[in-house]
């Protein structure tokens, strides 16, 4: 039995990355959907929040299974049994980042590898930052993430005093 880890932070989690979870589902026994809980970013919601959100996309799907990590991916990899990463490559970009860090992960744990999937081309442009920033200004994010995650950013994003929320996710979207 193959068991794979797909991590990323999920802030929030967008039809790009769903995509590749249920793509990498196909091809192995168990998917992990390892949610991390402390990355050096700024986040929106919580680990638990992001949890929650996350379960709610993958509800019937009997090989891919949440949970919440943190510390080194490759050491909760080994402490689950993991024997893949899964990584999704957007554009040009991505590889860089997901080159050196697929070989900083084989230095730790050469027995883990290091699967990346080449993102279907309606997702190529999407990103959790791309995601927040839209449905802060308030656009319309349904083509982009599940209802059930639209929902929720808009309840953060538009619910009460939010515009400290919404001066810390800008980037580029206003211009």
């Amino acid at each position: 039995m193959i068991k794979a880890v797909f991590p990323g932070t999920f802030d929030p989690i967008h039809y790009g990355h769903i995509d590749l979870a249920e793509r990498a589902a196909r091809l192995f026994n168990e998917i992990v959907v390892a949610v991390y809980d402390r990355p050096l970013k700024s986040l929106l919601f919580s680990p638990e929040e992001r949890i929650a959100l996350v379960e709610k996309a993958f509800e019937g799907y009997e090989n891919i299974h949440v949970t919440g990590y943190s510390g080194l991916t490759v050491d909760f990899c080994r402490q689950i049994g993991a024997q893949v990463i899964v990584r999704g490559l957007r554009v040009f970009s991505d590889f860089e980042h997901e080159f050196r860090m697929a070989l900083a992960n084989y230095r730790l744990a050469p027995d883990i590898e290091v699967i990346a999937f080449i993102t279907h081309e309606e997702h190529t442009f999407l990103s959790s930052t791309t995601v927040r920033e839209i449905a802060s200004l308030g656009g319309d994010v349904t083509s982009m993430v599940p209802p059930h995650v639209a929902d929720f950013l808009y309840t953060r994003f538009h619910a009460g005093d939010s515009e400290a929320l919404k001066m810390r996710y800008m980037t580029s979207l206003r211009d």
